[in-house]
Parts: C-alpha cells; sequence; structure tokens
C-alpha cells in the first residue's frame, strides 16, 4: 500500500498568541475545507460548544458538518473521547449525527499528566455498541501497548467488529512516549497485516510522522488540536499550512496522498451517499 491518508483535527486549545482557533461552525468549516484542498481525506472533530469546550449538545457539531459536506466530499471523523466530566452516554453524541463516517474508539485506560484517563471495558464494549448500531467505523485509539490486546479481547468476545484501524497516540505526558523505539515496538505487536497510523500529541515537528510514514504507515494527523509547529520554532496560523507540509513531505518520500474516495476504501468505510 503506497497511499497515505491524511486527516487533520483543526481545533486546539491553548494555541500560543497569534494563532487563531476556529471554534465557529464557519471558521471550523472553512478551516477544514482549506485542509482538503490541501490533501486532507479525513477531519477529526470533538462535539464542542463556541468556547471549545466539550459538550453534548450537537448543535455546533452538526451545522459545521452542514458546512463542510457544502463543499468538500472529505470523511468526517467524530470523536468519543476527550479528557471531561461527561457520561459515557455524552461522550458519544456525535454518533447521533449520521454522517459521521469514523469515529475515536479509545482501547483502554492511561496515565495522563497528573490524572487518569479513564476507558474501561464495559466503557469501550458501549462505544463500540453505538459504533456498531449507527453503522459507524472505529479508529482504535492506542495510548499504552497493552491496549492492542484489549482489542483482540474485544474481538475474540464479539463486542468490536471490524474493520480495524489502529491508530497509535504518543506524546500524552505519562503515557506512551515519543520515541521512534516506541513506535516500531507498536508495530510489531499488531496482528499481521493491520492497518495503522498515527495521531502525535503535542508535536513540535513533522519528525515522528515522517517516521511513521517510512514505516508504511496508512494514516498520519495534523492539526491544531495536536500541535501548531511544523518544526521547532515554525508555528503555522492555519491548519491548511500544516497539512501542506505533511503533504510534501510524504510525497518527497515516494508516497502517494489519498483521496476521500480512496481513503473510505483504505479504511472500509462505505462509499458516501451509499446508506
Amino acid at each position: 500500500m503506497n497511499q497515505v491518508i491524511v486527516v487533520v483535527a483543526p481545533v486546539g486549545t491553548h494555541l500560543p498568541e497569534g494563532v487563531a482557533n476556529p471554534l465557529s461552525p464557519e471558521r471550523i468549516a472553512e478551516e477544514t475545507v482549506a485542509c482538503a484542498e490541501a490533501g486532507a481525506s479525513m477531519v477529526h472533530l470533538h462535539v464542542r460548544d463556541l468556547q471549545g469546550a466539550l459538550t453534548d449538545d450537537t448543535t455546533v457539531y452538526s451545522r459545521t458538518l452542514d458546512l463542510i459536506r457544502e463543499r468538500s466530499d472529505m470523511i468526517i471523523q467524530g470523536s468519543t473521547g476527550g479528557v471531561s466530566a461527561l457520561s459515557l452516554e455524552e461522550r458519544c453524541t456525535a454518533l447521533n449525527d449520521p454522517r459521521t463516517e469514523v469515529a475515536s474508539l479509545n482501547m483502554g485506560s492511561a496515565n495522563f499528566d497528573e490524572g487518569v484517563y479513564i476507558n474501561t471495558l464495559p466503557d469501550i464494549r458501549y462505544w463500540a455498541g453505538r459504533m456498531a448500531e449507527t453503522g459507524t467505523v472505529p479508529e482504535l485509539e492506542i495510548f499504552e501497548c497493552g491496549m492492542v490486546n484489549n482489542v483482540q479481547i474485544l474481538r475474540d468476545e464479539g463486542a468490536l467488529r471490524g474493520p480495524f484501524n489502529y491508530a497509535f497516540c504518543p506524546g500524552f505526558r505519562g503515557a506512551l512516549p515519543v520515541s521512534a523505539d516506541g513506535m516500531y515496538f507498536f508495530k510489531t505487536i499488531l496482528p499481521p497485516g493491520a492497518h495503522w497510523g498515527m495521531n502525535h500529541h503535542d508535536m513540535s515537528d513533522l519528525s515522528l510522522l515522517a517516521t511513521a510514514v517510512g514505516m508504511g504507515a496508512g494514516f498520519v494527523r495534523v492539526g491544531f488540536e495536536d500541535g501548531v509547529c511544523w518544526a521547532p520554532g515554525k508555528t503555522a496560523a492555519r491548519n491548511a499550512e500544516l497539512v501542506e507540509k505533511i503533504v510534501s513531505l510524504i510525497r518527497l518520500m515516494g508516497r502517494e496522498i489519498a483521496t476521500p474516495t480512496e481513503a473510505r476504501e483504505l479504511l472500509g468505510v462505505p462509499p458516501l451517499g451509499s446508506s
């Protein structure tokens, strides 16, 4: 497989001065469409309010999808994550919008900074069941390598069904370290032929994403949710700049950029408008 899916997560938190965080549906959609034009084929969105706080109210989220769909066929990925006080049900309201084609599914608990990000097996069963009900393809978020085993546990008991797309998520303080060695170990414990990629939290450059691309990753993610820098001290003013940089890097490495149609096929997502 030579194609790479570029994902953008356009909404951040605590951005540096001079970087405008897109929070309104109009701004998020504008940034997302610009990223699609630069080569991104999937957008990752949390359900947020106009101040950027996580919520179970899908008003801003659904209006954002309205505006994106007017101008782009890129894949819509909703989140069931985010550290917050939301309940199990409230964390997955993105699944209530039928335009959500893919959703992040956290595959276990991990230390995050001074706290614990709790995702128990019963939690995961609930979210996986909701995704099965709505026909949403999960992206399996791996914050510790032992979570790969949770995928197998839930798969064996029938609680989790494919397609299986694994996302290696280093960079959270207290969880997976940011290193090429750690990524290599992660890849070695995946099932043979598994489709995998990387979401690098708090990244300050594109080096680890480039390493993932060189190791055969099927998708990589950029955007203000993960970081605003594409190189040390080089800050992007808009999400599209980050997409342009990673797209250029991927092509320089001899790999191709997947279109939204190709990305759906690679991820096991039904063609747009087929339901």
